[in-house]
């Protein structure tokens, strides 16, 4: 008996029905009814149609708890939630696309909130914020308590309700046309209604957006609701394109546990109750998250589960408890309505009793692969939302970044199918035939292969239980019966193909990542592993492309990337200064004096001595140049710590190997090393000198190229903030722009039509252009070369209305004078550019 191979195409019913739009959107969750909108406001004229599978108010967003991160807090940075997402991404974010995430994400939420959402805010009317697992910071926006994704549902269907948007319910997306050149040429649906468009037809258009959401329905237990079958996913790999890092499912920690057979939508715990207080205990009431990670129970989600996984284990026990009965009654009825009620209609009352839970089957952090505009490897298709592999969650999603994924890039596929519709890039839009093979899974198999996916694919994986499960999904192909075209049998074929590439996915990924957990391979494997699984369907069956992250390879031990990731800086960069400076130092003979005096063999260890007292940055760095530039032949002992203080004779840390190799990465890694340090020492001497003012030291970017990232580095070390990391991140308006656009208020208007609700800062020289910036609606004032009396008059007539920064002209002498006038920031160049290297020494101590 042949096994069937897995469809490359819905077997269907010729379509019965045409229309005709410009854009149309595959789901109505955040990610596509942002990118409707946005798209309506850009091209007034085009006809946009957004198909959705259930009614427009349905879908995974109106789930969501949480709420959405973004940098809102004066006292966050945008570069604090990149660190933080690309920690919890283990290695496998896109920094590029979290840069974007964590930049443009804020004036994305108050675009949301434009159209009419309406967050939580305190007495004073600010937006409250919170925190959740693997944040830093408080940046969660939250509405109605627990309520996010329905608040966010609501503004957003009451938005398309008033438009020209036109929507088609109850509709299954089948499959993806294409023109005769391959490009996306529309898609084929089924709609469950009645009236000329019933049953199977076509919508014909040249830009086709997948916003579907998730996938989790191929497990039996799962927060997604019931829609989520991985439609999108399916259809993308029937179309030959590629998707990307499947086996990165997340399984959120804390989700209602209801018994053994309890199957389908399970009720979420949101990780908010967490970031309020909640605490994670055994049946003997024990603290078990306090020992695994230094955020405890806020670690992120992959840790979280892990443990909880590993805590019934250990006992025994098939669910855990999260306890959050100090919280009293009034809080639970007021913070979190909608999980208090639902666990009082399960007999639970988290007032007086733990709430049981055990983790189950939550977000796809991979997905559809999409660049930074969305476009996937077929043109014409863009994905977007969860459906989408952008890069921005690596192997494990940060809490709340999701709906804020689906706001960012639905606006940048907006503006980039509105550019390719204008300059006439896009296809004709006429479907060719389509003559691939095309198959239906027998709709009883659907319980089958969620039971095989939550026993042997979910959050514990082994080579064993994974062989089992492929097996088990491969005879669910075969039937013995003809299977009708049917949502049914559609919706069981989407699942099976998910399925079949997620567990392939998992059985070669032989490592433990984020929320890729394998038994058998207990550890990050950065040597074999530090890349992506690229999945393609073809009449062959599922082809598989292991990517390098980034096409690159480091020589970086594990844990110094970790390290550099967790202070927000790339391995690859650091890798890229590394090695130019080995290219620099090195040339083909190699080091000709420590080759000619030095035995192959000999070994030593030497130590990093500071010679002068300072503060110390960039062991890491110093680190992985003895690393890189041996090949991971030295080893390295620190004795102290990035921003510490330390004196002449004090020891940074001992180095251990090869002796020649010792001398051969000794000038590269003091380079650094001294040069960082150096910084951060006179970073320090500024802040200690407006110490108590309330005035902060930051840097310019006055830094030497390729070193910027690990200058502003430094400055934090020192005890300084960064100001912009380059000139996409704010808008700064100086004078020289101002002279170009005829005035100031001329350019701080031509800054944001072309870049709404960018950041936009304006540099000012006289005092009576601080009134006509302020009026326009200036955040942050940058007071070029003013006086210390002209410092003190431009804070009063401010009045906090705006930030301010004083730069120009700054001395050390004169800083606390400058910092008591009440400005904000001060700004000094001289910190990257010019500040003089600590003295610090390699010894070699000698056999």
């Amino acid at each position: 008996m042949a096994i069937p191979a897995i469809p490359q195409r819905l077997t269907a019913p010729a379509p019965g029905w045409t229309v005709e739009a410009d854009v149309v959107v595959v789901g109505s969750g955040i990610a596509g009814l942002t990118l409707a909108l946005r798209y309506a406001d850009l091209d007034p004229e085009a006809k946009v149609l957004v198909v959705t599978k259930d009614v427009l108010s349905s879908g995974s967003t109106r789930w969501a708890q949480g709420g959405i991160a973004a940098v809102l807090d004066p006292q966050d940075t945008p570069a604090e939630h990149l660190s933080d997402t690309l920690i919890a991404g283990v290695g496998l974010c896109d920094e590029e696309a979290v840069r974007v995430l964590v930049t443009e994400g804020p004036a994305a939420l108050r675009g949301l909130i434009a159209a009419g959402a309406r967050f939580d805010t305190d007495d004073s009317g600010e937006l409250q914020l919170t925190r959740e697992g693997g944040h830093r910071r408080n940046r969660i926006v939250h509405a109605g308590g627990d309520a996010t994704g329905a608040e966010v549902q609501r503004a957003l269907v009451q938005a398309v309700q008033g438009s020209a948007i036109e929507v088609i319910e109850h509709a299954l997306v089948l499959d993806l046309l294409k023109d005769a050149a391959g490009r996306a040429a529309g898609v084929t649906l089924h709609v469950m209604g009645e009236g000329e468009r019933d049953g199977v037809g076509a919508v014909r258009a040249a830009a086709v957006v997948l916003a579907t959401g998730g996938m989790g329905q191929v497990y039996a237990a799962t927060t997604n609701p019931v829609v989520s079958t991985g439609d999108g996913v399916a259809l993308a790999l029937r179309a030959g394109a590629v998707v990307r890092d499947l086996e990165f499912v997340q399984f959120h920690p804390t989700v209602l546990w209801l018994g053994d057979d309890s199957t389908g939508q399970q009720p979420l715990i949101s990780e908010a109750v967490r970031g309020e207080g909640a605490v994670l205990i055994d049946a003997d009431g024990v603290r078990f998250m306090k020992d695994v990670h230094e955020l405890a129970d806020l670690a992120p989600r992959d840790i979280v589960a892990k443990a909880i996984m590993r805590r019934m284990r250990e006992t025994g026990a098939d669910h855990m408890y999260l306890d959050a009965r100090h919280f009293g009654e009034e809080k639970w009825r007021t913070r979190f309505p909608t999980i208090h009620a639902v666990c009082r209609e399960h007999g639970i009352d988290p007032v007086t009793q733990p709430i049981p839970i055990a983790p189950a089957a939550h977000y796809a952090s991979g997905g559809v692969r999409a660049d930074l505009h969305g476009r996937t490897s077929v043109p014409g298709l863009y994905a977007c939302g969860e459906v989408a592999c952008t890069g921005v969650h690596g192997a494990n999603r940060l809490a709340s970044n999701s709906l804020l994924e689906g706001l960012v890039f639905a606006e940048r596929i907006a503006a980039d199918i509105h550019g390719r519709r204008r300059d006439g890039s896009e296809g004709s839009g006429e479907p060719a035939a389509d003559d691939r093979p095309g198959g239906l899974i027998d709709p009883r198999a659907r319980p089958r292969i969620q039971g095989h996916m939550s026993r042997g694919a979910s959050v514990l994986r082994s080579q064993e239980s994974l062989t089992e499960v492929a097996k088990a999904l491969v005879s669910t192909r075969w039937t013995p019966v003809a299977v009708e075209p049917c949502t049914e049998s559609w919706e069981a074929t989407n699942l099976l193909t998910v399925a079949s590439a997620l567990v392939a996915a998992a059985r070669n990924r032989e490592e433990t990542r984020g929320s890729h957990w394998r038994e058998d391979f207990p550890e990050r494997n950065d040597a074999w592993w530090l890349g992506h699984l690229d999945v393609t369907l073809t009449t062959e069956g599922m082809t598989m492309t292991y990517v390098p992250h980034g096409q690159r390879a480091t020589t970086l031990p594990p844990q110094v990337e970790t390290e550099l990731v967790e202070a927000g800086l790339d391995p690859a960069v650091v890798t890229a200064v590394l090695q130019a400076a080995a290219d620099e130092d090195v040339q083909a003979p190699g080091d000709v004096t420590s080759l000619a005096t030095i035995p192959a063999d000999q070994t030593d260890t030497a130590d990093v001595v500071a010679r002068a007292d300072g503060v110390v940055a960039g062991l890491a760095v110093a680190e992985g140049a003895f690393s890189h530039l041996s090949r991971g032949r030295l080893t390295a002992e620190r004795r102290v710590k990035d921003g510490e203080r330390v004196t002449k004779g004090d020891v940074l840390m001992t180095v251990t190997g090869p002796t020649r190799d010792l001398l051969t990465a000794e000038r590269t890694a003091l380079n650094l090393l001294t040069h960082l340090s150096g910084i951060a020492t006179l970073t320090q001497r500024w802040v200690q000198a407006v110490e108590g003012t309330g005035a902060r030291i930051r840097d310019s970017r006055k830094t030497l190229p390729g070193l910027r990232a690990l200058e502003k580095y430094a400055v934090r070390c020192g005890g300084g903030v960064n100001h912009r990391m380059s000139l996409s991140d704010a808008a700064l308006i100086k004078d020289n722009h101002v002279v170009a656009a005829g005035g100031v208020v001329e350019a701080f208007r031509a800054v944001r039509d072309a870049y709404p609700g960018l950041p936009i800062e304006v540099e000012v020289d006289r005092i009576d252009q601080i009134e006509p910036v302020l009026a326009e609606g200036a955040e942050e004032i940058l007071l070029d070369n003013f006086t210390v009396d002209e410092l003190a008059l431009a804070v009063r007539l401010v009045d906090g209305r705006a930030r301010l920064e004083s730069s120009g002209g700054l001395i050390l002498e004169s800083a606390r004078d400058v910092a008591e006038t009440g400005v904000d920031y001060l700004a000094v160049g001289a910190l990257t550019h010019s500040a003089p290297a600590l003295d610090i020494a390699l010894d070699l101590r000698g056999n």
